[in-house]
């Protein structure tokens, strides 16, 4: 199975089977109050499946995906190219305003590796939602705070879920407006186990899982 970081929040999967994954993929044009949001490139990709964790522009823009791919979202189990899917209920987490926002955390299997992707989680799981999410081999996991989880707030889900890898999402970079998220380098230090890799791509196989975690550092191919 090969993983690829698109940017923020969006990674394609691929299965040795040739099924192709995008997970919430950004709009490129997003404008903040202050500027642009999001200055990665255009999603170009083609795709059999597009999971959307929550309506955000920055990662639900199923329109860029080629292809004709199905999409999941929401709460419960679906199936598509012969992978089960799961949704799990969360919430961005309370905002100033104690307004708490949908988010779906997914649960699926590629290639016997278990994949949990967080989305823009806000808040520590529930014993129910960690039971529900069970075992994680790979997990997708944002690191860059305000109405997600902080560098301290990730490391702790890191701390209970117990990934064989963890790969953060949804922090600042060169291409997203700095006041809006954290650097990833908060959520680093002091951590043993970080592998920073000078590409976009890795490739996982089960057997060559690592344990302890790992963090896995990708560079965002657009």
């Amino acid at each position: 199975m090969k993983i690829k970081w698109l940017g923020q929040s969006a990674f394609l999967i691929a299965s040795e089977g040739d099924a192709r994954i995008i997970i919430d993929p950004y709009r490129s044009d997003i404008l903040g109050v202050l500027g642009g949001w999001i200055r990665y490139g255009r999603i170009e990709e083609a795709a059999d499946i597009v999971v959307i964790s929550h309506r955000d522009p920055d990662h639900n823009n199923v329109a860029a995906i080629q292809g004709n791919p199905q999409l999941i979202e929401g709460i419960g189990t679906f199936e598509a190219k012969g992978i089960k899917f799961k949704g799990i209920a969360s919430y961005h987490g309370p905002l100033a305003f104690r307004l708490k926002r949908s988010n779906t955390i997914f649960c699926f299997t590629v290639d016997d590796i278990k994949l949990c992707f967080l989305g823009d989680l806000g808040h520590q799981p529930t014993e129910e939602q960690v039971a529900a999410i069970g075992e994680v081999d790979v997990l997708f996991i944002p690191v860059g705070g305000r109405i997600t989880l902080k560098a301290s707030g990730a490391s702790k889900v890191i701390n209970t879920l117990k990934p064989r890898v963890a790969i953060p999402m949804h922090y600042r970079t060169d291409k997203n407006l700095p006041l809006l998220l954290a650097k990833i380098d908060p959520f680093l230090k002091g951590k043993a186990n970080v592998r920073r890799l000078d590409t976009s791509e890795v490739e996982f196989k089960q057997e060559e899982l690592p344990s302890p975690t790992e963090i896995v550092v990708l560079k965002h191919a657009l």
